[in-house]
């Protein structure tokens, strides 16, 4: 047993840290973990190791267990660094997903601070048939299938699970023979998570635990495959920030569907499935419209399909502005300008620009689009016309308690119908050069 930890990387890649120590343990002082970190710092001849605890600060035994850890560590000559979790999981977030994403950002942190490129997980062969069937009953496609690879490359660290083919019973044998003691969490025996209810039923599974960890490998390979063909496709199909989608149509059901998920998995920071869906129906070449997706949306227009970063909310000095002149007036702390000109019918009464008001959106605003329209809210009238966040950025316009203007809704319909001469049209226009102290503040007719 001791035979299986695993060797460092030959050839990690250029921006892994050296120095400190050699290899970094995950270390929950569980039966797994603490057996890996007995096996390699037994067989990590001449190699520095270090073991890595996270206290969760879930149960109230966790500082008892960072202590027996520490104990643990000191009785096999390794060093310990610890790392408690802050905050809780907010409402409606899964507890388990809550701790696992603090864990990964907490054991890479703690590995990249020592200076360690090589970090191992005691994660094994029931784990990878667990994770398999827990995707599988979620309708995972196959980078769920895949469940947990032996090795993978993260920002410089190489995350590796040696023993992913090895029995629990093995390595419950290896622990028994060195007399190593262990941590036994209560909350494994809570049925609420899924693994747990899972785990309480696993004697049905026991027999399909090899055939199950097999179906995850063939996942791997095919998960490898369609990265293959998807790289080979976007080379055809897209350039560095958008997808063709004429020749994008032309690729078979399977390759297209392979294609979207991979390019967007470059733009996005996670795919949904239901986007995925909506764009396979409905991205055409053809179409001219915008799909809302992660921190910002997706826009179809003349036959490209592009990323929009949803922009950082800019918010300026609420005052008192004379617009009542054409020209553009430069708002450098809103990061825009007001553009004035002049108008023969329609816009707006100059003497509602004279002594008007530009300010932040403070809730209780009412907007009306037409002159057959009533007033609405105006965060309904934003919602009805399906404009995002970025599009809506800028201040509002107002001529006492009436509103005059609304960033990418335009002039509201009341002081429109407003009788008075002469008259403007007025747009707020986004300009973010104004942000890095470009631009004037008096206005440029």
């Amino acid at each position: 047993m001791a035979g299986l930890a695993t060797p460092r990387p030959a050839e990690p890649p250029a921006a892994a840290q050296c120095g400190g120590f050699d290899i970094a343990v995950a270390f929950s002082g569980g039966l797994d973990s603490t057996a890996l970190l007995h096996a390699t710092a037994r067989t990590a001849s001449g190699l520095r190791v270090l073991a890595l605890h996270v206290n969760h600060g879930l149960q109230a035994q966790s500082d008892a267990w960072e202590q027996h850890c520490r104990e643990q560590a000191a009785v096999l000559g390794v060093g310990l660094a610890s790392r408690r979790l802050s905050g809780r999981p907010g409402p409606g977030e899964s507890v388990e997903a809550w701790a696992r994403a603090g864990r990964h950002a907490a054991l890479q942190a703690m590995t990249v601070q020592a200076g360690a490129d090589l970090l191992l997980l005691a994660h094994h062969r029931r784990d990878q048939a667990e994770t398999w069937l827990l995707q599988s009953m979620r309708g995972a496609g196959l980078a769920g299938l895949a469940a947990m690879p032996s090795a993978q490359w993260r920002d410089g660290v190489c995350w590796a699970r040696p023993w992913l083919q090895q029995s629990r019973q093995t390595i419950e044998a290896y622990a028994h023979e060195h007399g190593l003691r262990w941590i036994e969490d209560p909350s494994n025996a809570d049925a609420r998570f899924a693994r747990n209810a899972l785990r309480q039923h696993w004697a049905a599974f026991e027999g399909a635990e090899v055939g199950l960890v097999q179906s995850a490998q063939w996942a791997q390979q095919a998960l490898q495959l369609a990265s293959e063909v998807a790289e080979a496709d976007l080379r055809q199909v897209a350039t560095a920030d958008a997808l063709d989608l004429t020749a994008w149509a032309h690729l078979s059901p399977a390759r297209a569907s392979n294609a979207l998920r991979a390019w967007l998995s470059q733009q996005l920071r996670q795919v949904p499935a239901t986007l995925v869906q909506r764009l396979l129906t409905e991205a055409k070449p053809d179409a001219a419209l915008r799909w809302p997706a992660p921190d910002g949306w997706l826009e179809a227009y003349r036959g490209m399909l592009r990323w929009v970063p949803e922009a950082e909310p800019v918010e300026g000095e609420d005052r008192t502005i004379d617009l009542s002149r054409p020209g553009r007036y430069p708002q450098r702390d809103w990061g825009g300008a007001w553009c004035v000109t002049a108008a023969s019918a329609g816009g707006v009464p100059a003497q509602c620009l004279r002594a008007s008001r530009q300010h932040r959106r403070r809730g209780g605003e009412q907007f009306q689009r037409g002159p057959r329209t009533v007033a609405r809210a105006l965060k309904k009238a934003y919602q009805s016309a399906a404009l995002p966040a970025s599009q809506r950025q800028g201040p509002l316009l107002s001529w006492g308690e009436q509103l005059v203007y609304a960033p990418g809704l335009g002039l509201d319909a009341r002081v429109v119908a407003m009788p008075g001469e002469p008259r403007c049209l007025i747009e707020w226009q986004a300009d973010p050069d104004l942000l890095q102290g470009e631009g004037r503040d008096e206005p440029v007719e």
